[in-house]
């Protein structure tokens, strides 16, 4: 099972990946980067991105409809996609046995980048990666 660097340097190899990185939405703060950051600087980026991750874990609009067992300690959300003019966002929950609080940032070039393959990948390694 991979772990954070392992997990990063899989996502890089996705067409047209930019830059990664495993997030913890609780602090803002990357517990591992690689590649490019938006702007040059991997922690504003991880911090920005956590505020985002944040809203979308804890409301329960975002929760599957009918979720008997959704609370505010678990993560309702699978994934979170941006799209802006050249490029897109990928935020994918990383799901635990405990209480996770960690993410996977995906930053893919729109041209050259593939969002489904994308998504579907960052799915599997999210799944296996092993955090501690």
């Amino acid at each position: 099972m991979p772990g954070i660097d392992e997990c990063l340097l899989e996502a890089m190899r996705l067409p047209g990946a930019r830059g990664a990185a495993v997030v913890d939405w609780t602090s803002g703060l990357a517990l591992g980067t690689v590649g490019d950051s938006p702007g040059g600087d991997h922690e504003r980026t991880a911090a920005e991105a956590a505020e985002l991750a944040r809203l979308a874990a804890e409301h329960r609009a975002f929760a599957p409809e009918g979720d008997a067992d959704w609370s505010e300690n678990a993560c309702p959300v699978e994934d979170l996609i941006i799209a802006n003019r050249d490029s897109y966002h990928l935020l994918r929950f990383v799901p635990t046995t405990f209480d996770s609080s960690v993410f996977l940032h995906l930053w893919l070039a729109r041209e050259e980048g593939n969002l489904a393959l994308a998504r579907i990948r960052l799915g599997e390694m999210a799944g296996r990666l092993v955090l501690g």
